[in-house]
C-alpha cells in the first residue's frame, strides 16, 4: 500500500484548518494519556470501556435501555463517539493522522469548520454502526479514527480526483500521482480485504461504512459553489 505525504491543493475559503489540527492534537493527546496511565490504567480492559463492542451495542439497542461500558465510565451508545479517539498502537494512530492531515484540510475548506466537525463525527458514527450491524455477536473492541478518516478520503476523491499527491508507495518509494489513483487504490484495497477476508484485527466494514457516509454527506454538506470532481490539479 502507500503512505500519503503531501497534496498540492491550497486552501481557498478558510485561513487555516483549525478543526483538522484540533482533531489530530486531540487524538495524539488521548493516546498519550492512555499510554502514560495519567487518568486511566494502560490496559486492554480500560481501553475497551471507550471502544465500540458490537455485541454490547446491539444488545443495548435491542432492549432500548442504556448499557454501561466495562468499568461504568460512559453509556454504551456514547462509545460511538469515544471509540474514534482511541488507538491501539502508535502505528495505528500515525496512519490515521497522516491521512487526516493530508486530506482533511481541503474537506474542512469545502465545508467550513462547524460542518466539518459534524461531517467527521457522522462518518465515524456510521462506520461503527455498520461494523456492529455486520458483526452483531462480536466481542472484539472497535477503536480508531479509521472510519471517520475513510469518510474524509471518500469526500476528497469526489471533490479533487485530479489533484497531485505525494505518497510513499510500498512504504518506501516516493511517487507523485493523482488523488484518483492514490485514493482509488486505497478504497479498492478495503473492498478486496473485505471480500477475501483480510486481517481479522482490522475492521474492514467500519472502513466501508465511513466511505459510504463520506461519499453521501459531501454531496449535501459542501459549501455552495464547491464543484464535484474538480478537474484542476492543485497549486504548487
Amino acid at each position: 500500500m502507500f503512505i500519503p505525504l503531501h497534496d498540492t491543493n491550497p486552501l481557498k475559503r478558510i485561513r487555516f484548518q483549525y478543526v483538522t489540527v484540533a482533531f489530530i492534537v486531540l487524538n495524539v493527546a488521548i493516546y498519550m494519556i492512555f499510554v502514560s496511565g495519567w487518568l486511566v490504567a494502560p490496559n486492554e480492559e480500560e481501553t475497551a470501556s471507550f471502544a465500540v463492542i458490537p455485541a454490547k451495542l446491539m444488545a443495548a439497542s435491542t432492549v432500548g435501555g442504556t448499557m454501561f461500558a466495562t468499568g461504568a465510565y460512559i453509556p454504551e451508545r456514547f462509545t460511538l463517539i469515544t471509540y474514534m479517539f482511541i488507538h491501539g498502537s502508535w502505528i495505528h494512530l500515525l496512519g490515521n493522522m497522516l491521512f487526516l492531515w493530508v486530506f482533511g484540510d481541503n474537506i474542512e475548506d469545502a465545508m467550513g469548520h462547524l460542518r466539518f466537525i459534524m461531517f467527521y463525527l457522522m462518518c465515524g458514527i456510521f462506520a461503527a454502526v455498520l461494523h456492529a450491524w455486520m458483526n452483531p455477536t462480536s466481542d472484539m473492541p472497535l477503536v480508531g479514527a479509521s472510519g471517520a478518516v475513510a469518510g474524509v478520503v471518500a469526500a476528497y476523491l469526489i471533490l479533487h480526483p485530479k489533484v497531485k499527491v505525494w505518497v510513499l508507495a510500498l512504504w518506501r518509494i516516493p511517487i507523485r500521482i493523482t488523488a484518483a489513483w492514490a485514493l482509488g487504490i486505497w478504497i479498492a484495497w478495503q473492498f478486496a480485504n473485505l471480500l477475501f477476508e483480510g486481517e481479522e484485527n482490522v475492521a474492514w466494514w467500519a472502513h466501508i461504512g465511513g466511505l459510504m457516509a463520506g461519499a453521501t454527506l459531501i454531496l449535501f454538506m459542501r459549501r455552495r459553489g464547491v464543484v464535484l470532481f474538480d478537474k484542476t490539479r492543485g497549486g504548487a
